[in-house]
């Protein structure tokens, strides 16, 4: 049996049905690295989405400012609109007091989804959006059960709003995801956004001899095989 070609070239994306059958989606996104795959497959199944960028998470703010106008020039290409919600870093600091040395994938990341999550269904609720998904599932950095399991929490506290867990890692989505990205050219980082997986990331790297991230450079991953020479 030949293998499958899951590549953008070789792959014909099918038409994608949502759960409840709408139309219309309110998507969380986190970065456009992570949501250009699924902008791309949401685009050619026609459904009319509205991507939704509430990020408090990410530091220092040129990082998040970075990050979100790579996102709006993806969204502009592709006709989608794009919310811009409040940087609301101080609120998250809060929710996160105590938190700060939790692992990745642990309680902090938990906190920090329902926080992004809240939100959005309460945008959802409030501007006539029946469905909300998101982004963040398809990096195979994050636990997709804790995004989903959030996800579904927030939206199951406004009645009418339906969470969609599609699993966009699927038949290669994560693997496009990184060729779209350089496709695109993209601005992408080796940390999620915030200050404690910054700093994680920063003593792996120097304990493996490598420099610390270097913010505003494109294509960490290019940097990363130069040094494995």
């Amino acid at each position: 049996m030949s293998k499958i070609d899951y590549s953008l070239s070789g792959y014909n994306r099918p038409i994608l049905e949502t759960p409840n059958g709408e139309k219309k989606l309110l998507m969380h996104s986190c970065c456009a690295p992570c949501a250009g795959e699924v902008m791309e497959a949401l685009a050619v199944s026609n459904i009319d989405t509205t991507i939704f960028f509430y990020n408090p998470n990410i530091h220092p703010k040129e990082e998040y400012e970075l990050r979100k106008e790579e996102n709006i020039r993806f969204a502009q290409k592709l006709g989608m609109d794009f919310i811009d919600a409040d940087y609301d870093k101080d609120n998250w600091f809060d929710r996160i007091k105590g938190q700060e040395d939790e692992p990745e994938r642990g309680a902090r990341c938990t906190t920090c989804f329902d926080m992004r999550f809240e939100v959005t269904a309460k945008y959802a609720k409030n501007n006539g959006f029946d469905l909300i998904s998101s982004t963040l599932g398809i990096s195979r950095w994050k636990d997709m059960n804790q995004i989903n399991g959030c996800g579904v929490s927030a939206a199951d506290s406004y009645q009418g709003i339906t969470y969609w867990d599609f699993n966009w890692r699927k038949q290669g989505g994560s693997s496009r995801m990184l060729e779209l990205s350089k496709r695109e050219n993209f601005y992408q980082q080796e940390y999620c956004g915030c200050v404690y997986s910054l700093r994680d990331t920063n003593r792996w790297r120097v304990s493996r001899g490598r420099e610390k991230v270097e913010r505003g450079v494109k294509f960490y991953q290019e940097a990363m095989k130069s040094l494995d020479k």
